[in-house]
């Protein structure tokens, strides 16, 4: 069972799959910080000095504030999410052109000898005829 497991765990895939978890990871939390700290304070500026983080609306219940719904947070994931969802896109349709522009490269295959004198030899032949 354990030798199992390890040539499940080492085989090509898991290992990209894995790399690119982490990586996907690390590209969220700076995208994150990308809105976070520089994407939404300058909208906020642009839309009269708004702090979105902030933005929430309390809901009470018998006078007391029960919870808050912090719909400023859930912009700002949208945008988080825009950012990656786009910059994602961007990186697919790079790797498809440069694998369409791979496929699209002609192998020439030169013929050979034998090949080269059989076609003679049937040339020939269409000629007598």
């Amino acid at each position: 069972m354990l030798k199992e497991f390890k040539q499940f765990a080492l085989k090509g895939n898991v290992l990209d799959l894995a790399i690119a978890v982490i990586i996907g990871g690390a590209f969220s939390k700076i995208v994150a910080s990308l809105v976070k700290d520089i994407i939404m304070p300058l909208l906020g500026l642009l839309m009269g000095g708004i702090d979105f983080s902030s933005l929430a609306l309390p809901i009470s219940l018998y006078g007391r504030v029960a919870v808050s719904i912090n719909f400023g947070l859930f912009i700002q994931a949208i945008i988080d999410f825009l950012i990656i969802a786009f910059s994602l896109f961007i990186f697919i349709k790079a790797i498809t052109a440069v694998k369409k522009k791979k496929a699209e490269e002609v192998i020439v295959i030169k013929p050979s000898n034998e090949e080269l004198l059989l076609t003679e030899i049937r040339d020939l032949l269409k000629e007598k005829n």
